[in-house]
């Protein structure tokens, strides 16, 4: 879109993945006198926020410089030998694969830590907040920079540190079992995956992803495939989350602070599926082939049991946790996710990548949302915010007299702005169409209709006809909330409720814009990711 050197779009990568490291450091040292501010507090809060904003303004230069003539192409490399004796190099570039989810994660680390800045998360010092926000925003960046098998998953484990600590010490209740139980999760899929990466890598002689991607599986044997894709595959469905190696996620939502949830939903959970796109599908497609009916198996059944799981929260009388609401729903989003890249068609592939984007902007709109109404309510359960009336008991039949007692927590009237917002990222949470939600689903379901050559088209019709029931799932538990949270009358003394205030929509007015503009135009997004995946799947020879 603009013309930039090519040495230029190599330094801004660089400084991507590099730049908040170092500023991650410098939130340790001391301030300098003339930029404490108020206080030290607020001073190194304040670096998260300068730090985060200038990350945000190279990816998005980047984004600017990027040759969208030629999106399947990488750009903005950097090939350094690092390690001769095992052929590891420092090998970074971005395509129309990759570059969205760069934007996306400089995007949301930028909104967070300028929402932190005004609602510090309670907790120890904010100097190792600012610290480990920085650290996690770099090892997300740089997983999705790297090129190479080592330096994916260096990246993809320095995540996991500052996210438990983010959960352990700045979480709310059970914040400390639930950190554990994210790191013990991931950790054993870690283990596994590197195997399966190594395997890869001696066999083939090389880490390189992209010429690995160019050999598409012709060096490595069958076994060696379908051995590299159970391995790798387990990890990646951890991070995922996959059904049924998602228990660890709704624990981690319901504890962790809000920017904590923004970015493990909106960010972390992307790169299990990037691996899956990136890895799996171009190097070892053969193997992939083979249990990619078993992968869209457990992608429909964890969108029907998310979904369930959604509705069971919703239901009066249960003690549902928004929070947890929204972290199950999450487990049925990202099985749209799977389902796409499971059906091996760039028509599956491109939705898949653009309900990722989708899911990070929807999700992380909806997080910042709860987040804002526990902080006015004190809560986030759902019997608690809209309480029955003393001398009426909940029922399970759904009846009409036990709708009229179900009167809400009258969000609309006691602050319109944050109740109408809530409805919005409900509405595209459920895929209504105009919206980002719709388009990553719809092409989902598409490329089930007509999976790849090899595949049992009578499978997919079957798991595409499952997820469609999902999405009416969907929509039901959402209507739920909105009913619940944003209807009803407003009692006579009911305590009122500060609407949005000016950093609450700054930070969320982003998200909106761009999920408006994602569902109007998709083929923003479309248009790079297509002639990168058609490339990716025709093994680099497009």
């Amino acid at each position: 879109m603009i013309g930039i050197s090519e040495s230029v779009m190599q330094f801004l990568l660089a400084f991507l993945v590099v730049g908040p490291l170092l500023g991650a450091l410098a939130a340790l040292l001391p301030a300098p006198p003339g930029l404490k501010g108020k206080s030290p507090e607020q001073a190194v809060l304040r670096h998260g926020v300068t730090v985060t904003g200038v990350i945000l303004l190279a990816a998005i230069v980047l984004a600017l410089g990027f040759d969208h003539d030629h999106p399947s192409k990488m750009q903005a490399t950097t090939d350094i030998s690092w390690i001769p004796a095992l052929h590891v190099r420092v090998h970074l570039g971005i395509d129309g694969i990759s570059l969205p989810l760069v934007v996306l994660t400089a995007l949301l680390t930028f909104l967070c830590a300028l929402y932190s800045y005004f609602k510090p998360p309670a907790g120890p010092s904010p100097k190792a907040f600012v610290a480990l926000l920085l650290l996690l925003e770099s090892g997300t960046l740089a997983t999705f920079a790297v090129l190479d098998l080592l330096l994916f998953f260096l990246a993809f484990e320095t995540v996991l540190i500052p996210m438990y600590f983010l959960i352990a010490r700045w979480g709310g209740e059970g914040r400390r079992a639930a950190a554990w139980r994210f790191i013990l999760y991931t950790l054993l899929g870690s283990v596994v995956m590197l195997l399966g990466l190594l395997l890869i890598g001696l066999r083939a002689g090389t880490f390189d992803m992209v010429a690995l991607a160019t050999d598409n599986g012709r060096s490595l044997s069958a076994s060696v495939q379908l051995i590299a894709v159970i391995a790798i595959g387990v990890g990646l469905a951890v991070k995922t989350p996959m059904w049924p190696l998602h228990s660890w996620l709704p624990d981690a939502h319901t504890a962790a602070p809000t920017v904590g949830s923004v970015l493990l939903a909106g960010v972390l959970l992307k790169m299990g599926t990037y691996g899956f796109v990136r890895i799996l599908l171009p190097i070892a497609p053969h193997g992939f082939h083979t249990f990619a009916p078993y992968l869209a198996a457990l992608a429909v059944a964890g969108i029907v049991y998310g979904s369930l799981a959604c509705l069971a929260l919703a239901r009066q009388g249960s003690k549902g946790d928004l929070k947890r609401l929204i972290a199950y729903s999450s487990v049925g989003h990202m099985g749209f996710v799977l389902l796409g890249i499971a059906t091996m068609t760039p028509t599956g592939v491109n939705g898949a990548l653009f309900a990722n984007i989708a899911h990070g902007l929807i999700t992380g709109l909806l997080f910042f949302l709860v987040g804002a109404l526990k902080d006015r309510t004190g809560t986030t359960d759902l019997d608690a915010l809209a309480p029955l009336p003393p001398g009426h008991r909940p029922t399970t039949s759904g009846s009409a007299a036990q709708d009229r007692f179900q009167t809400g927590a009258a969000l609309y009237g006691k602050a319109p702005r944050l109740g109408g917002l809530l409805a919005f990222g409900a509405v595209a949470s459920l895929g209504l169409p105009g919206l980002a939600g719709f388009w990553g689903e719809m092409l989902a379901l598409f490329g089930a209709f007509e999976p790849a050559a090899g595949l049992s088209r009578p499978a997919f019709l079957t798991f595409m006809a499952i997820g469609a029931f999902g999405t009416l799932l969907t929509a039901a538990y959402m209507l739920v909330v909105v009913r619940r949270v944003c209807m009803g009358p407003v009692p006579q003394k009911a305590p009122t409720l500060p609407d949005v205030r000016g950093f609450e929509f700054a930070a969320w007015t982003p998200l909106v814009v761009l999920t408006v503009l994602a569902g109007l135009w998709p083929r923003a997004l479309l248009g790079l990711t297509d002639p990168a995946v058609q490339q990716l799947l025709a093994g680099g020879t497009r």
